[in-house]
């Protein structure tokens, strides 16, 4: 399911976004028995690098990622962390 999960992730922010790079990372092992793991959503990584992030500060890199992933939060994301270039 993770890797189906991820690929959904990856398919969308391609979609939205033009991308030169990206990883995702899924670390919900990392939180195993954590209050957000007990519903089944993960805890994931973004290594994301765009030409659409060009003189965009931190916040507004991150709310076109949230955006592109918003049809997955809270029930399938549960945590977020993102890495912009």
């Amino acid at each position: 399911m993770t890797t189906t999960r991820i690929a959904k992730f990856e398919q969308a922010l391609r979609s939205a976004i033009q991308i030169d790079s990206l990883v995702i990372e899924d670390e919900s092992h990392l939180h195993a028995g954590h209050a957000g793991a007990q519903g089944g959503a993960g805890h994931y990584r973004i290594h994301i690098s765009s030409p659409a992030f060009k003189g965009l500060n931190r916040v507004q890199k991150h709310r076109l990622v949230y955006d592109a992933l918003s049809a997955w939060m809270p029930h399938e994301i549960h945590a977020l962390a993102i890495i912009t270039n």
